[in-house]
């Protein structure tokens, strides 16, 4: 059985220091306020966090800092790229320093075809449990569904951060899941409406400064108080808007 990885996982920014250097002192006071205000876990290393500036070192230092500084919540490891055999490398040095999961983006600019997808994620999930990130806006091009299903078959594949922007395509993945298999928002505004078709949470950057919030809109709708659910998603537009 999977490890539960959690509802809300807020995708951490990285501190930096006026030389450009990782804050290692600051990431930790970060995380320790984002779980105490709400977050499940967290994803260092992932785009909000820098990633394309990060070098490898710096990106397995920050997730062995973060697991030690919130040992008993879920640290997320950013491990993805367009290149599968670095992708499998970092990850590998990723889970030895402490990642409870990984997260790997749709390959960007090569613009795979759906087979190459399946292809790329089989290979890192062999590596340790994957989250796949699906982000067109980002990568150029979408995984649709019938692949996001045929790779939520493989055993190392938990779930999917899904930023498509597409609730269809989020409905189909939700209705043709196996169980065990999480579909969390990649974006903040839809929340709720994926929740809505059976989407299990999100991977959050508004949780940085409305934790609380993020939380109490994911438990009231679990607990189907369905109108305190959508005052809390109508209050938070504006702020997601500027997020």
């Amino acid at each position: 059985m999977a490890k539960e990885i959690g509802r809300l996982l807020t995708a951490m920014i990285t501190p930096f220091k006026a030389d450009g250097s990782i804050d290692f002192a600051a990431a930790e006071r970060l995380a320790n306020l984002l779980v105490a205000d709400g977050s499940d876990g967290v994803v260092v290393s992932g785009t909000t966090g820098e990633s394309p500036t990060l070098s490898d070192d710096e990106k397995v230092e920050l997730v062995g800092v973060v697991k030690k500084a919130i040992p008993n919540h879920n640290v997320v490891a950013g491990t993805g790229s367009n290149d599968t055999h670095h992708s499998i490398k970092l990850s590998e040095r990723a889970m030895k320093a402490g990642a409870d999961a990984l997260l790997a983006v749709v390959p960007y600019y090569n613009k795979p075809p759906q087979d190459g997808m399946y292809h790329h994620f089989k290979a890192i999930a062999e590596v340790g449990p994957t989250i796949m990130y699906n982000i067109q806006g980002r990568t150029a091009v979408n995984m649709t569904a019938a692949t996001t299903l045929r790779c939520a078959a493989l055993p190392g594949i938990i779930g999917v951060k899904e930023a498509s922007g597409d609730l269809d395509q989020m409905g189909l993945v939700c209705a043709g899941k196996p169980k065990g298999f999480h579909v969390w928002s990649g974006d903040d505004s839809f929340t709720l409406p994926l929740m809505a078709v059976g989407g299990y949470g999100v991977i959050c950057v508004t949780s940085h400064i409305a934790g609380r919030s993020m939380k109490r809109l994911i438990e009231a709708h679990i607990a189907g108080e369905n109108e305190t659910a959508r005052r809390i998603h109508l209050g938070l537009l504006p702020v997601i808007r500027r997020s």
